[in-house]
């Protein structure tokens, strides 16, 4: 009786770990549930099965600093088995407030299974320990990033540069950097400088030595008065950091470390321009400029064209001037002007040229004056207004009908200009036809017609060579072998070559097509087995060790990229290396 009593407990021990196996778990994971806006956040989503078509939620307030990384644990104790596989990203929070990690899905066995939405806080700016251990704290004293204004208080409409910096102590390093919050100029005119060519500098920040580069170099022209805010540039920087521990050489040990640093918040006073001695047509010119009203040319016939160009030259704001118009008589038709810039953006500012050329058509003979115009701008200088103007010039029209109404014209006579009649002009009308006669044709009799009737016959003969080039193609086994091959590595890898340059995504896409295709080739789950034991079925399966060795490298190296720098160069030669492998597996395995 007792012993029937151990044997049923013994039953039901098993029965109830089988169906506590059995049971699907899919479940979301933070490092913490509050954290400051200057901390990062690990989100791990973990299964206790293996599953397929695992789809992240939208990390909207969030940028993904690091990952998907993914790992598998696989063990058996005391004959109880234990698998868990995680999906971990590593966010950084792009504001403060509460924010919800949304569901995530993956499909086990034909059913999609979904995690427990998780709140997170974000608040304001933490201290960060100042351990000397800790890569985070070393990143944040090494690293800074800093925005140089050319001037706090300008006039309006006077240029302002925003030169951005990164400092990076001489024994760090920078992988790479992305821009999380780019600046924005609001109520600024404002155009970027070319920055091709630059190269890291030596300089000084807070009385040390660091390394600098110059990442942007903006030129900014206040379009209001008062006070202006610049939005902060903000960068997210992978660097190596050095750390107190040594290798066997006596070397620093380096680690990786995420780090977040912005140029911050920039208030500008910008001045208004004074009130007093403002000329009444006074557009908005601020700078040092010359003006200047030029002719092509002042004696010519009527019906001759002549240019007139209004241009003005010198240092400020030339592409938000107006520049004044010309003034010329009711007797002289004028155009609509072309605008010309010519026009180079520095560090001082804009320089070179601007200009509307009119052109002008004297209908009548005469000497007509045109009136002398003027231009006003705001002297930085001297900080005063200042005015130019033109010169007054006279055009002298030499030949052409006199105008009657025109008091500068040497005789007030009216002279009527005779008609002078073309030869050719009705030679349009058409006063005789060449017609010819339009014989009637039948289909039958055209060459449309027999072709069409031939074509089938032509034709015979290449359907009989088309078909036995199939053939001997069909009985070429080996070839045929090749180029499934082939066509298989390209499906497996075609993921992967969508990510090339993007070394987390990329990796992760190489991993999964090479377990996809041991799923495949071998009909294993790839999770069941070790490294070894992947070696030991592709040699069963008649793989050479050549083949295999490349095959294991490709594994380890999807492996150690996450954690490693990677160039896109690299990334090229695994994918191609990948590729080859597959062939050559699949050419090989029996």
């Amino acid at each position: 009786m007792k012993l029937s009593k151990h044997i049923v407990l013994v039953f039901l021990t098993l029965l109830v770990s089988q169906i506590t196996f059995a049971q699907v778990k899919f479940e979301t994971k933070v490092s913490k549930n509050k954290l400051g806006i200057n901390e990062r956040l690990r989100v791990d989503f973990e299964m206790n099965q293996d599953g397929d078509h695992f789809n992240p939620p939208d990390f909207s307030n969030f940028t993904v600093v690091g990952g998907p990384n993914q790992s598998v644990s696989n063990s058996w104790i005391n004959g109880v088995r234990s698998f868990t596989k995680t999906y971990s990203y590593f966010l950084a929070p792009k504001k403060q407030g509460t924010f919800t990690i949304d569901q995530a899905t993956i499909t086990i066995d034909g059913k999609i299974y979904k995690t427990i939405p998780v709140k997170i806080q974000v608040t304001a700016a933490v201290d960060i320990p100042k351990d000397p251990d800790d890569p985070n704290y070393i990143a944040s004293e090494n690293i800074h990033l800093v925005a140089e204004i050319s001037k706090t208080n300008p006039y309006l409409n006077e240029a302002i540069t925003v030169v951005y910096k990164l400092y990076v102590s001489p024994d760090t390093g920078v992988d790479n950097w992305q821009e999380i919050d780019s600046p924005r100029y609001n109520d600024f005119w404002s155009q970027n400088i070319d920055m091709q060519g630059q190269k890291v500098q030596t300089g000084t920040y807070n009385g040390e030595t660091y390394r600098f580069l110059v990442l942007r170099k903006t030129v900014l022209y206040p379009q209001k008065s008062g006070k202006l805010d610049i939005e902060p540039l903000s960068l997210d920087i992978t660097v190596q950091v050095p750390t107190s521990r040594r290798d066997i050489f006596g070397r620093r040990l380096m680690m990786q470390a995420h780090r977040t640093v912005s140029a911050g918040k920039k208030t500008i006073n910008v001045k208004p321009l004074p009130e007093a001695g403002k000329p009444a047509d006074f557009s908005g010119a601020v700078g040092d400029f010359s003006f200047d009203v030029s002719l092509s040319k002042t004696e010519l016939k009527a019906s001759e064209s002549l240019q007139a160009k209004v241009e003005v030259k010198g240092n400020g704001n030339l592409k938000l001037i107006k520049l004044p118009k010309i003034s010329l008589p009711s007797s002289l038709e004028v155009y609509e002007p072309e605008h010309n810039e010519n026009v180079r953006t520095t560090l001082d500012g804009m320089q070179g040229s601007i200009s509307d050329t009119y052109t002008v058509v004297p209908q009548y003979k005469g000497k007509y004056p045109t009136p002398s115009i003027s231009f006003s701008y705001f002297d930085l200088k001297t900080e005063t207004y200042k005015r130019l103007s033109s010169d007054e010039k006279v055009i002298d029209v030499l030949d052409g009908p006199l105008n009657n109404l025109n008091e500068n014209s040497t005789t007030s006579n009216t002279v009527k200009q005779p008609v002078v009649l073309n030869k050719d002009q009705f030679a349009f009308i058409k006063t005789k036809t060449q017609f010819t006669s339009i014989k009637p044709s039948y289909f039958f009799e055209t060459k449309l017609f027999w072709g069409s009737l031939l074509l089938p016959f032509l034709a015979i003969p290449f359907a009989i060579l088309i078909r036995k080039k199939k053939a001997e193609r069909d009985a070429d086994v080996y070839g045929n072998k090749i180029r499934a091959a082939d066509r298989l590595a390209k499906k497996y890898l075609s993921n992967a070559k969508k990510s090339l340059g993007q070394k987390e995504a990329f990796y992760v896409a190489m991993e999964k097509a090479l377990h996809n295709y041991l799923k495949a080739k071998l009909r294993i789950e790839t999770s069941d087995l070790s490294k070894d034991k992947i070696k030991t079925l592709l040699s069963d399966r008649g793989v050479d060790e050549e083949t295999i060795k490349d095959f294991s490298s490709i594994m380890e190296n999807c492996d150690l990229a996450r954690y490693t720098p990677i160039t896109a160069v690299t990334m090229q030669e695994d994918y191609d290396k990948a590729a080859k492998t597959i062939s050559l597996i699949d050419k090989q395995a029996r």
